[in-house]
């Protein structure tokens, strides 16, 4: 009996083997191929037909495919024959020769007439076809695909294969070097793992061939006096211990390391060696590797050495990767947070002398003096702080860091450099005077420092600081100075701290300082709100959102924001000229009226601020608004308010649904199709909980009443769901009747809970019969349905209860839910139609044939 694996294959191969009309097609696409009178065929065809090719070959490595289907290799030697072959064929031509010889049975079919001529010195690689790179490129891709046996590893090293390869990782086209380098990368794995079966020293001989080759090839460019071959043989080992490579064979790992280690270790040492900028990305991956797990080995000695020799530019990306590494030494790790600390430190002891709080670290890693002369620097400072404060928030953002961050002097720090941005600080040292000239209206670093601050928020040490915190982001919230996308981000940062000062007075009755805070922090969004910029305006609607959504729950936020101006200023916006805008104050609004006017004990009160008058607001928005982006706000917060229970009793909601469902059928936005579909789901779900008896409560026979399924259809009849629901499945844009398709699945799921499907001939001989049957024509048609049907029309009357369960009952919605679901491109990329494309392309078959995709 066949092990599961097998029969996977099985399956696989049955499933990509080629169909008896593609093999009818194959021969005129070859040879139009080969045929230099044709005209160049579209790359993004040709890339199709390698995928198909490779899909060919990846579960069948017989040789019948070459055989069988003779025209290919027809195809190759037509094209090796032409004197002048355009790049695309040759390119296309090296590589299907690769995806073919990539299993041995057929690179020994292949060998001895075509692959040495394609691939070989005679080949297009001694030709002036070869200065493009096109063409290098995809002798390079050819080759990969073939490297999956010994036999073409070995060919290739034999005939001077590896010579290219080493002279391509220097191409000018910087693909071509960088397959190159992924190609030695492959060879080197696939010689350890098919040709080592014992334990590897650094003695060149106990090393499989073709990685001698390589690893020769990578001291002697280590050691060589031009500084492109050192950087190309760096680039090479970190993508080689930065592959699986180094996680699957660690012990050759550590013996490749050890042979290299004194060469980097030198480049570490010499601060005129260019190759400096890539050490760092080669020790971390080196560092990834399992060999260097343990805390012990020279290896973490000459990561010490990178952190204090590098510069603070290159060593901060090297730190922050060691930071989150699992295993790491703790000295090493510390030392990594020392670097990446150190121009924090700095700011704070340039900002006050002497020093009026704690600094950041007792001692440095590097020379204090090289990262002064940087931040004094205009032309780095910005730099060094951008990339300090991006690596501090991946830091921030980790759950688990095995180190600990010093929060309150961070803190303290990043408010200096804000107050240095917008210059509301005066340091009395020369270096704070030259940092706080370098970074005055610095939009890049005050957006840097205001992320690492909204981080900074989770942090429960920083509490000591709250007070000058909120100084410096109301500063900035005030300022006209504040540009538009730092506004935003300052927004960002007030939310969450907002939040952090409401735990903040909760747990230790700080209530009149938090207050206090709200006050402020409300009159200027009112005042922001009013901005001539329309982003400012956008950027504070999306804040109000933020607050209410973190805050509403809170009494006395809530009693802040009713007493503003806030709420008015807010409907005003509903009218704003920008339609960003106004999706922005639909969505704010939407989340201030059940705190406002929808509860029942809402402190507001007034002529305008009610539910019937924002409710109509928004329906007139999603009646008339000419922009999209609004609407769907609309119908998203209609959504919102139904699932919160915002809409009243059913009755109410009924006819609120129905009233949504109307507008937005016409609607032209897909989105907002589809977004009333959400909403009819949640009206549906929501209905059906309601009125399903519960199985605990008593059950009366006194008075007669309709059966929970029949007052169900009735419900959903009056809202007049069917009509948009059926309607939607032959709507033109798929997700929309994808959605549909489900939610009336899910209602036959309901009503028809046994899976049974009505009888055909019961269902023609009913009066709505005939009806129903015309609406499933229709509905098979799907989006090429012309002219639905609308209640009353051919007998389907969408609004009666019977009519609606017989439809529900009759039409095979599975059938419509996986046709709705099968990929669009299940035809149109379907290999035939490929092939059939590229013969209509050359003019070949009838162009009534052609499936154009």
């Amino acid at each position: 009996m066949c092990d599961p694996q097998s029969r996977f294959v099985a399956r696989a191969r049955r499933r990509f083997a080629m169909t008896r009309e593609c093999a009818v097609l194959l021969p005129g696409v070859c040879a139009a191929l080969a045929d230099p009178r044709q005209p160049g065929l579209d790359d993004t065809c040709l890339e199709k037909l390698l995928d198909w090719f490779r899909s060919l070959t990846w579960f069948d490595p017989t040789v019948e495919l070459v055989q069988d289907n003779p025209c290919l290799t027809e195809l190759l030697s037509s094209v090796l024959a032409l004197a002048d072959p355009s790049p695309g064929i040759l390119s296309f031509t090296l590589q299907l020769a690769g995806i073919l010889a990539s299993s041995e049975s057929r690179f020994q079919h292949l060998q001895e007439k075509l692959l040495g001529r394609l691939f070989g010195s005679e080949g297009p690689r001694g030709g002036a076809a070869w200065e493009d790179a096109s063409v290098r490129s995809a002798w390079l891709k050819g080759v990969h695909s073939m490297l999956h046996h010994l036999p073409a590893l070995h060919c290739l090293c034999s005939t001077g294969g590896m010579d290219v390869i080493f002279t391509l990782q220097g191409d000018p086209s910087l693909f071509v070097a960088s397959a190159a380098s992924q190609l030695l990368v492959h060879m080197l794995t696939f010689s350890l793992e098919s040709e080592t079966s014992k334990a590897l020293s650094t003695k060149d001989c106990d090393w499989p061939g073709c990685a001698q080759m390589i690893v020769k090839h990578i001291k002697e460019s280590l050691q060589s006096s031009s500084a492109s071959h050192i950087e190309q043989s760096l680039k090479l080992l970190s993508s080689l211990f930065g592959s699986g490579f180094g996680s699957c064979y660690a012990a050759w790992t550590e013996v490749l390391w050890l042979d290299i280690a004194k060469q980097i270790e030198s480049f570490l040492l010499e601060e005129t060696v260019q190759a400096q900028p890539l050490l760092a990305n080669l020790l971390l991956n080196v560092a990834r590797s399992p060999a260097f797990c343990g805390t012990e080995g020279s290896f973490w000695a000459l990561v010490t050495s990178a952190l204090e020799h590098l510069t603070p530019v290159q060593a901060g990306p090297l730190a922050v990767g060691l930071l989150k590494l699992c295993k790491c030494p703790q000295d090493v790790r510390i030392q990594a947070l020392t670097v990446l600390l150190q121009p924090m430190d700095c700011i704070l002891r340039a900002a006050s002398q002497p020093l009026e709080c704690a600094g950041l670290l007792d001692e440095s890693v590097s020379d204090p003096a090289t990262v002064e002369s940087l931040l004094s620097s205009k032309t780095s400072c910005a730099g060094l702080l951008c990339q300090t404060l991006t690596h501090l928030e991946k830091l921030l953002s980790l759950k688990h860091l095995r180190v600990d961050l010093p929060c309150v002097s961070l803190l303290h720090s990043l408010i200096t450099i804000l107050q240095f941005c917008n210059g509301f600080l005066s340091p009395t040292s020369p270096l704070g005077s030259t940092i706080s000239r370098n970074l005055i209206n610095c939009f890049r670093v005050q957006k840097s420092a205001l992320d690492v601050l909204a981080a900074l928020s989770e942090k429960k040490e920083c509490d000591t600081l709250i007070g000058n915190l909120f100084d410096v982001l109301l500063a900035y919230l005030q300022s006209p100075n504040t540009s538009p996308t730092v506004l935003k981000k300052t927004f960002q940062a007030t939310s969450k701290w907002l939040v952090h000062l409401q735990e903040l007075s909760s747990s230790n009755s700080q209530w009149p300082q938090t207050e206090k805070i709200l006050e402020d922090v409300l009159v200027v969004l009112q005042k922001r709100l009013c901005s001539p910029c329309w982003e400012v305006r956008d950027s504070s609607l999306e804040f109000l959102t933020s607050m209410v959504k973190c805050l509403r729950d809170q009494k006395e936020f809530r009693q802040c924001l009713l007493s503003s101006e806030v709420l008015r200023l807010t409907e005003n916006l509903l009218e704003d000229p920008e339609s960003y805008v106004r999706a922005s104050a639909v969505t704010a609004v939407g989340h201030l009226a059940p705190i406002a006017c929808f509860a029942p004990d809402s402190p507001v009160t007034g002529s305008q601020y009610n539910k019937e008058s924002i409710v109509a607001k928004l329906q007139e928005i999603l009646s008339t608004d000419s922009e999209g982006f609004p609407r769907r706000a609309v119908i998203s917060i209609f959504t919102k308010w139904l699932r919160e229970g915002c809409t009243g009793q059913l009755e109410d909601t009924e006819h609120f649904v129905s009233r949504v469902i109307q507008t937005v059928e016409h609607d032209l936005d897909w989105e907002v199709r589809l977004g009333g579909l959400e909403l009819v789901e949640v009206f549906c779900s929501q209905t059906i909980c309601q009125l399903s008896q519960c199985p605990y409560a008593p059950v009366s026979c006194a008075v007669p009443s309709p059966t929970p399924q029949n007052e169900l259809l009735q419900v959903f009849c009056r809202a007049k769901l069917f009509g948009f629901l059926f309607g939607s499945l032959c709507d033109c844009d798929k997700p929309v009747g994808q959605r549909a398709c489900d939610v009336l699945v899910g209602l036959r799921g309901h009503f028809y809970p046994m899976s049974t499907l009505e009888n055909p001939q019961e269902i023609e001989d009913s009066p709505a019969g005939r009806g129903i049957a015309w609406l499933q024509r229709t509905l098979r048609q799907g989006s090429l349905a012309q002219n639905f049907p609308v209640d009353g029309d051919v007998g389907v009357d969408f609004q009666d209860p019977e009519s609606m369960m017989l439809a529900l009952g009759a039409i095979d919605l599975l059938e419509l839910h996986d046709e709705l679901n099968k990929s669009s491109d299940h035809v149109e990329e379907s290999p035939q139609s490929l092939l059939q494309d590229i013969l209509a392309a050359v003019g070949t078959i009838e162009d009534n044939e052609v499936d154009c995709y």
